[in-house]
């Protein structure tokens, strides 16, 4: 069967051409690059990345069982008990026994005075209440010579021996010596006396601890002058060195007379030394001086510590917080946490908690800071784990990696 050529080329099929445009194409592929790019920043949101952080754990604020902190301040390490020793005489340095940092007990040796001059005044004193006792003994035989004398004249004159002259003169010489006997008493007392005096001159050269301490300044050597009082304009010094009661140590603060009515004698307190600024000493109100300054508008509390400790030096600074027991119970005292966790979005605090291998935002409440840790009220418990050191950009839901965990001193 013959079929024309015209008729098959009307039975044919026209299919559209598989060229595209190549604005076509371009915006296809646009598509796929910001669908694909929009996976990543979800799977990124979604916590795709892990952060390294370090962690602490919040604690239960333990300073103020049963109360919280009212008032806040500043004072020093102070002795009750401290002595700048000197001698009672003017004299050269001897001999210096102590160097600083020696415990020394009541009436140990400290130093010694150059006592030629208080020897050689004592040898003089006792040479002379020698002379006056020698003097006093002789006479005392001459009275008793006297008195037989007396005694036999006496007896002579009754028998009409002996005249009456003779026994007045006898009665005479023996009132004369009994006189000289009581005057030489006194001289022998007077030369006793002397003798106890120069002793006691002699014994001013030797300069003792007047009670127990540790010595905390040296401020003489030997060959130099010292003097109980002061030489205005000359080289000589007033003592021999310092000594300190450790156990007299208290605290000094000033408290603003706006805030006195917050402190009471006996009031539980908080101490936080300068130098340990993780450490905190439990302490209480001593009294409160009753004078304000004028100046500074402040009146002196004295604290003392409730525990010693050789780590507390005197004039050290310190930062105390005074308790009230009948403010707060336990959950209202809130947790410490390092301040290096706290962070800022907006205007309020924020802290991340680690739960699992993530972590979560969360608001805060601070009540208070002090030597680098934060007092949270709200937004926390005892027991969950912060991030202080991480990211910048951390953020709520983000996988994280602890890297170290900070431990409480």
């Amino acid at each position: 069967m013959n079929v024309s050529k015209s008729s098959l080329d009307q039975l044919r099929i026209e299919r559209p051409s598989d060229d595209l445009p190549a604005s076509r194409r371009w915006v296809i592929f646009a598509g796929v690059a910001f669908a694909v790019a929009a996976i990543v920043i979800v799977l990124l949101l979604l916590g795709g990345s892990v952060a390294d952080v370090t962690v602490a754990t919040a604690q239960s604020v333990s300073a103020a069982p049963g109360g919280s902190a009212v008032l806040n301040a500043t004072g020093y390490v102070t002795a009750r008990r401290q002595a700048t020793v000197s001698a009672k005489v003017t004299g050269k340095v001897a001999e210096v026994l102590i160097e600083e940092g020696l415990h020394v007990k009541a009436g140990q040796v400290l130093a010694r005075l150059d006592d030629a001059r208080a020897a050689s005044a004592l040898s003089l004193a006792r040479a002379q209440a020698s002379a006056a006792a020698a003097d006093l003994e002789e006479t005392r035989v001459r009275i008793i010579e006297a008195q037989a004398n007396f005694d036999r004249s006496r007896a002579l004159s009754t028998q009409q021996i002996f005249s009456k002259a003779d026994l007045d003169r006898d009665t005479a010489s023996l009132n004369a010596l009994r006189a000289h006997l009581a005057a030489q008493t006194d001289a022998l007392n007077v030369a006793r006396r002397q003798v106890e005096l120069t002793s006691q001159d002699m014994a001013d050269t030797v300069i003792r601890a007047p009670f127990d301490g540790v010595v905390v300044s040296k401020d003489a050597q030997p060959g130099e002058m010292v003097s109980p009082i002061s030489a205005g304009g000359g080289f000589t010094r007033t003592g021999i060195c310092t000594i300190v009661d450790m156990d007299s140590l208290e605290i000094d603060v000033d408290v603003s007379e706006s805030y006195i009515n917050r402190v009471r004698p006996a009031q539980p307190v908080e101490a936080v030394l300068d130098a340990y600024p993780d450490w905190r000493i439990p302490a209480h109100v001593i009294t409160v001086i009753p004078t304000a300054d004028r100046q500074k508008a402040t009146v002196k509390v004295r604290i003392a510590f409730d525990a010693k400790d050789p780590r507390i030096l005197p004039d050290m600074g310190v930062k105390v917080a005074f308790i009230d027991n009948s403010r707060g119970t336990e959950g209202s005292r809130g947790v410490q946490i390092p301040q290096s966790a706290l962070r800022r979005d907006g205007n309020q605090d924020v802290v991340f908690v680690v739960s699992g291998d993530r972590v979560e935002r969360r608001a805060v409440k601070i009540t208070g800071n002090d030597s680098g840790w934060a007092v949270i009220s709200a937004g926390l418990t005892a027991g969950d784990r912060v991030v202080t050191a991480g990211p910048a950009d951390l953020r709520d839901g983000q996988r994280v990696k602890i890297r170290k965990e900070e431990k409480a001193s």
